[in-house]
């Protein structure tokens, strides 16, 4: 895994110089942004236009520097209802023009501010543009950022850099989980009940259970199956998570043992990889991965395009071509990605289970998938009867 090392929140100068070190050796030299220091990291870019907030709160992100590709960032702020967790899980952040002055209604204080005040730190002033590129062709690679008194000769910082654990075989979901269970409760009427293994979870994913009346007990990743069924769930639900899916052996026990017991069952994102290990595919770590909040997904099942919100690294490894027989019944691709035909998607097709590689609760939009959670609701009422 990777690592990361905060700033001092008591420093910020955007004067002082800055350096985005790649572990093949190619620098970028900036300003700071945000907190003053050196941090580690896989360097990744996410395309989004918009939804920083939300991107940087997602745990999904952690021991990660996010490149953002949109050219200006931190226009609307940083306010006190957007963010999926408690903090900021980035290890860095890669922008081209930080917006001077902040100007949105719900704007309590600005992206530099937030990021100064929890340690986060960045670097600002770079062409974003070369340096995405550089990405696309030679792939995501850890990375560091260095700032004020920490700037040393470029060959000693490629060596700190290239000395940082890889992505490939880190183990993060249980860093970033829940330590104690709690309860999402059900707007309105109480339909169902959902437990929810937290890989990652965030925040805006109950909630969107919550507002068709699923009451969620969102459960650490090290809950065992009698926890699970202690809260007597009409549906299970694994979350996203950071990390290597292949590290996962406890999450991937635990959904056997839902399947076995036939319990309907959603998984996105990190889910999605746990599903497909369960089921005895295996994962890879893709070359550059998918973040941003326009990736083209086809659902097979209706022929229908979506436009999706991603952030993952590693990929399921399944036919494409054709139904796979699996010890929990067959398997199909639900869902595929229009740019490369990565797998996007896996059901069941003689249980109630499905999952999806992207994120369907999708705070900052786009919300073209927000179907799958009434697909869930649709399993767990085909159950019931």
């Amino acid at each position: 895994m990777t690592t990361s090392t905060r700033g001092s929140s008591s420093q910020r100068n955007t004067a002082l110089p800055a350096v985005l070190v790649l572990e093949d050796g190619r620098t970028f030299r900036g300003r700071a942004y945000g907190a003053v220091g050196e941090t580690f990291g896989e360097a990744v870019f996410s395309t989004g236009m918009t939804g920083y907030q939300e991107t940087l709160t997602d745990p999904s992100y952690d021991r990660q520097i996010v490149v953002a590709t949109a050219p200006q960032i931190g226009n609307t702020g940083w306010n006190d209802e957007d963010d999926e967790s408690s903090r900021i899980w980035v290890s860095g952040y890669v922008v081209r023009d930080p917006a001077r002055v902040p100007s949105n209604w719900r704007a309590k204080r600005s992206l530099d501010d937030e990021l100064v005040a929890q340690g986060v730190v960045g670097i600002s002033g770079i062409d974003t543009r070369a340096l995405t590129r550089h990405l696309r062709e030679r792939g995501s690679m850890r990375a560091g950022i260095f700032s004020g008194e920490v700037v040393a000769p470029e060959a000693e910082l490629v060596e700190r850099v290239q000395a940082q654990p890889q992505m490939k075989g880190a183990s993060l979901y249980e860093e970033v989980a829940t330590k104690e269970a709690y309860v999402v409760p059900a707007v309105g009427e109480k339909r169902f009940t959902v437990a929810a293994i937290d890989l990652g979870i965030k925040g805006m994913t109950p909630h969107r259970m919550a507002e068709r009346g699923i009451e969620v007990h969102v459960l650490p990743a090290t809950a065992t199956a009698e926890d699970v069924y202690a809260v007597a769930p009409d549906g299970v639900f694994f979350s996203n998570g950071p990390g290597d899916p292949a590290t996962a052996d406890g999450p991937v026990a635990l959904m056997s043992a839902v399947l076995e017991r036939r319990t309907p069952l959603f998984g996105i994102c990190f889910g999605n990889q746990i599903l497909g290990r369960a089921l005895g595919f295996g994962t890879y770590k893709l070359k550059y991965g998918h973040r941003g909040i326009n990736q083209p997904v086809q659902d097979r099942t209706t022929g229908k395009v979506e436009v999706t919100a991603h952030n993952h690294g590693f990929a399921v490894d399944a036919p494409l071509d054709k139904v796979s027989e699996t010890k929990f019944g067959r398997a199909e691709v639900s869902h595929v990605c229009l740019n490369d035909d990565v797998v996007e998607g896996l059901q069941l097709l003689d249980q109630p289970a499905f999952s999806v590689q992207y994120h369907p609760e999708a705070a900052a939009g786009p919300h073209d998938a927000a179907y799958l959670f009434d697909r869930f609701v649709s399993l767990m009422e085909g159950q019931r009867a």
